[in-house]
C-alpha cells in the first residue's frame, strides 16, 4: 500500500468496517474478461480465518465463472464523503474500504447453508436465528468466500 499512513492493519477495526459496508463487490475473472458483481453479504472472523457467504441463483454468468475459476477479488467501501475545499484540486474524500482475494467454495450441506444465510441476515438485521425452509435451501446457492489476503484504507 503506498499511503502506509492510511493503513488500517488491527484486525478488530478491520472487521469494524466490514460490518459497517452494505455491500461487497467481487471480481470474478471471465476468460481474461473482469467480471465485477456487487452482493449483499455476511462476514464472520473465526479464528482469524476471515469468511464472507453470498446467497445467489444457482444458475447465472457468476455461477457459470465461479465453476471455472473460484478465485476472486474483493471489495468493500463505506463512510464516503466529499470533503470540500476553495479550489477543484482542494477536494478530497473521507472513505473507509477493504480489499482482498481469496477462493469461493458453492455450500451444499443444509446445515452450512442455514448457518452462512444466517450470517448474511445477520449482517443486515441483527438477528441471527432465522428459520429457511427446505425448499427455500434448496433453490438457493450458497457461496462461501475464504479470504487468503486483506488491506483495509482509511481517510479521515
Amino acid at each position: 500500500m503506498r499511503r502506509k499512513d492510511r493503513e488500517i492493519t488491527d484486525g478488530e477495526k478491520i472487521d469494524g468496517i466490514i460490518n459497517a459496508c452494505d455491500c461487497c463487490r467481487l471480481g470474478l475473472n471471465d476468460g481474461g474478461e473482469t467480471y465485477i458483481v456487487p452482493l449483499s453479504f455476511g462476514y464472520e472472523n473465526k479464528d482469524g480465518v476471515r469468511f464472507f457467504y453470498f446467497h445467489s441463483a444457482k444458475v447465472g454468468r457468476k455461477i457459470t465463472v465461479l465453476q471455472k475459476d473460484a478465485k476472486v477479488s474483493f471489495e468493500l467501501d463505506c463512510a464516503f464523503k466529499v470533503k470540500d475545499a476553495s479550489f477543484a484540486c482542494g477536494y478530497t474524500a473521507q472513505y473507509s474500504c477493504v480489499m482482498g482475494s481469496g477462493e469461493i467454495t458453492f455450500v451444499e450441506n443444509r446445515e452450512e447453508k442455514i448457518y452462512a444465510l444466517n450470517r448474511i441476515m445477520e449482517h443486515y438485521t441483527a438477528k441471527d436465528s432465522w428459520e429457511f425452509s427446505r425448499e427455500s435451501t434448496d433453490k438457493t446457492c450458497v457461496l462461501r468466500l475464504i479470504v487468503d489476503s486483506i488491506s483495509c484504507k482509511v481517510h479521515e
